[in-house]
C-alpha cells in the first residue's frame, strides 16, 4: 500500500521516558588491582569524544577513534555515543547503522538496558530513514519489525529498578512500549500484514490512549483487512481526527469517501450528517459502542428490495430511526412508474413542475385536493398539457423530501406519453382523464 507519510518527530536520547537507564557507559580506570583490556590512550581517546559537545566534532572524533583503534574493547561503547550523536544531526540511517551494531555487539543477559536504548531508538527514526523505493525496501521493513519486538522484549524483560513502585515502573515503560508497538505497527502495515498492524496499533494506543497518528493508522489497516472491519475502522480514523493528528483535514476526506464506498447511497450529501455524528461520538470515547453503527449497502439494498413509493412514504411519515434508514435507501433511485393525481402544473422554460398526489387507493386519489409530490419534468415540454385533476404516471429520481408538511421531490421526471393529450384543449373544454389505479410504484 501507499506509505504513510504522518509522524512526530523523532525522539532525542534523553528526552525519552525511558529516563530510568542511562547510555551504557566505558568503564573507568581502576588502577593496578584490576587491569583493564584497553590502554589508556585508547580510555583517554574515548573520554575525548564523549566530552565533545558539538556533534559533527563529536562524529570526527569517533571516527578518528575507530581508524586508530579498530579492535578496541571499547568499540561498543564508542558505537552508542554514535547513536545520539547522528540523532541530534538528523542522519538517522547512520542512528539505525550504529544501533544494530550496538545490538549485535551487546549481551542481551548484561546489557538489557542499553540494548534497549539502541532498539528504541532505531524504532524511534525508521520511518524517517525508510526509503519505500530502495530495492530492499522490504527487507528493511522486516528488519524494523523485528527489531521493535526485540524491543518489547527487552522492555518486558528490564528489572525494575529499587527505588520504583512496581506501579510507577509499569507507567514508567508505557511510552517506550507504545513506541515500539507503533513502529512495528508502520512496519506491519508496509508489508500489507494488516492483522498485525491494527494488533501492533491497538497496543499502542493501550499504552498512549492520545496518539493520533497511531489511531490513524489503525483506521487504515482495520479498512484495508480482508474482509474489512469497517465499523471500527471508521471509528480509529473519527478518534485521529478528534486527537488533532497531523493532515486531520485529509483524514476526514478519507474517511468521507470510505464511508460513501461503504455505503452506496444514491445521495453522497447523506454522508455528512453520519460523519459528523460519528466525529461527535468519537471524540467522547476511544471505544465504539458495541450499539453504534452506520448501515451498509446490504443493508440499504434489503428496504430498496421490499419497498414501494407508498411503503416509503409511511417510513418517511413515522420518523425517527426507521425514516432515516428509509430515506438512506432510496434517496436518489430511479422509480419507473409512480400513479398520482395532478394538482396543479406549471410550465417554465425548460421544465415543467407539477404539483401530483399518490396515495394507497384511486378513491384516496381521487378525493385529495393537496399535494404530496413536487415534480419537476426535463425535455418533455408536451406534458404541460396535462391538467389539474388528471391522473398520471411518471418515472422520476428521488432527491429530497420535506417532513412537514410532507412532501416528495422528484427530478429528471419523465410522463407516460399515454397520459399527455395529443393537444391542448381550451379550458374548461377537456375533462381531465381519471386517476388509475396505484401500481406497486
Amino acid at each position: 500500500m501507499k506509505r504513510t507519510c504522518m509522524a512526530a518527530a523523532p525522539l532525542l536520547l534523553g528526552a525519552t521516558a525511558l529516563l530510568f537507564w542511562q547510555v551504557p557507559q566505558a568503564p573507568g580506570q581502576t588502577g593496578q588491582a584490576q587491569q583493564p583490556s584497553y590502554t589508556i590512550p585508547e580510555y583517554n581517546a574515548f573520554q575525548a569524544c564523549r566530552a565533545e559537545t558539538k556533534p559533527d566534532a563529536e562524529v570526527k572524533c569517533l571516527d578518528d577513534f575507530v581508524a586508530k583503534f579498530p579492535k578496541s574493547t571499547l568499540m561498543k561503547y564508542v558505537d552508542s555515543l554514535y547513536i545520539p550523536t547522528y540523532n541530534t544531526l538528523k542522519n538517522y540511517p547512520k542512528v539505525i547503522e550504529y544501533a544494530d551494531k550496538y545490538v549485535a555487539e551487546s549481551d542481551p543477559q548484561t546489557d538489557a538496558a542499553g540494548r534497549l536504548q539502541a532498539l528504541y531508538t532505531r524504532s524511534a527514526v525508521f520511518e524517517f530513514a525508510y526509503n519505500p523505493k530502495a530495492p530492499d525496501a522490504t527487507d528493511q521493513l522486516t528488519k524494523a519489525k523485528n527489531a521493535a519486538l526485540d524491543g518489547l522484549k527487552a522492555l518486558d524483560s528490564l528489572p525494575k529498578p529499587e527505588n520504583m513502585t512496581p506501579q510507577q515502573f509499569a507507567d514508567n515503560k508505557k511510552p517506550a512500549a507504545a513506541q515500539l508497538n507503533a513502529s512495528a505497527g508502520f512496519a506491519e502495515l508496509q508489508l500489507k500484514d494488516y492483522p498485525a498492524a491494527a494488533a501492533s496499533f491497538k497496543a499502542a494506543l493501550a499504552n498512549k490512549p492520545d496518539d493520533g497518528i497511531s489511531s490513524y493508522r489503525l483506521g487504515v489497516a482495520l479498512l484495508a483487512e480482508n474482509p474489512p472491519q469497517s465499523m471500527d475502522g471508521f471509528w480509529a480514523l473519527a478518534r485521529a481526527v478528534a486527537l488533532k493528528a497531523p493532515g486531520d483535514a485529509q483524514i476526514k476526506d478519507y474517511l468521507r469517501k470510505r464511508i460513501t464506498a461503504y455505503q452506496q447511497s444514491g445521495c453522497d450529501q447523506l454522508v455528512d450528517p453520519q460523519m459528523n455524528e460519528l466525529l461527535q461520538l468519537a471524540a467522547t470515547s476511544a471505544d465504539r459502542p458495541a450499539t453504534y453503527k452506520i448501515p451498509s449497502s446490504a443493508d440499504l439494498d434489503k428496504i430498496r428490495q421490499s419497498s414501494n413509493i407508498l411503503s416509503v412514504i409511511t417510513d418517511l411519515k413515522g420518523g425517527g430511526d426507521k425514516a432515516k434508514m428509509s430515506w438512506l435507501a432510496i434517496c436518489g433511485l430511479d422509480f419507473p412508474e409512480v400513479v398520482g393525481k395532478v394538482i396543479d402544473i406549471t410550465a417554465g422554460t425548460d421544465s415543467v413542475e407539477m404539483h401530483v398526489y399518490t396515495g394507497a387507493t384511486s378513491e384516496e386519489m381521487e378525493a385529495a385536493t393537496t399535494a404530496n409530490m413536487d415534480v419537476k419534468i426535463v425535455g418533455q415540454p408536451e406534458s404541460s398539457r396535462l391538467q389539474k385533476d388528471d391522473g398520471v404516471r411518471f418515472s422520476g429520481t428521488l432527491v429530497g423530501y420535506d417532513p412537514d408538511p410532507f412532501m416528495l421531490h422528484w427530478d429528471k421526471a419523465k410522463v407516460n406519453p399515454e397520459d399527455i393529450p395529443a393537444e391542448k384543449s381550451e379550458p374548461g373544454k377537456r375533462k381531465p382523464h381519471k386517476v388509475g389505479k396505484p401500481s406497486g410504484n
